[in-house]
């Protein structure tokens, strides 16, 4: 059986979803990142590092859901632009730390920024049970996607 209301959100979230893809996609980077031709993929492995620091490829790969292959792949295409650095892990040195770049840093907390501010935005008046509704249902949402 139909649920009005539900169809209605569904209507209401079908407008906005491509305006917000939209608008995120239009954040350009800054222009000393601009000619390393950066997609999606490389923002999030980007958010990673700068939100929490440097990370092994492993636990990258985890956090993003992906094989560490592909983590690799872009680890070694960002480390060949300059964007990321990789460096023996102290504690073990036959692990690779992956962190980013000194020089890049400014530039990607840059390009961050303006969704990091707009989330705090739109997050600021709920409360944390409400945002954990808000996070969880953006996952089930993904999740239910078909890959393509």
């Amino acid at each position: 059986m139909p649920d009005d209301a539900v169809d209605a959100t569904v209507r209401e979230l079908l407008l906005v979803m491509p305006r917000l893809v939209g608008r995120a996609k239009r954040l350009t980077p800054p222009e000393s990142l601009r000619g390393f031709d950066l997609a999606p993929r490389h923002l999030t492995l980007l958010s990673l590092l700068a939100l929490d620091g440097p990370q092994t490829v492993s636990l990258l790969a985890e956090r993003l859901g992906v094989a560490p292959t592909t983590v690799s792949l872009l680890v070694g295409d960002l480390a060949r632009k300059g964007v990321l650095v990789r460096r023996a892990d102290g504690a073990d040195r036959r692990r690779r730390i992956v962190e980013i770049a000194p020089n890049s840093r400014a530039a990607i907390s840059e390009w961050l920024s303006p969704g990091a501010r707009a989330w705090r935005v739109a997050l600021g008046p709920l409360s944390p049970a409400e945002r954990r509704v808000l996070v969880d249902t953006l996952l089930r949402y993904e999740a239910a996607l078909p890959v393509s």
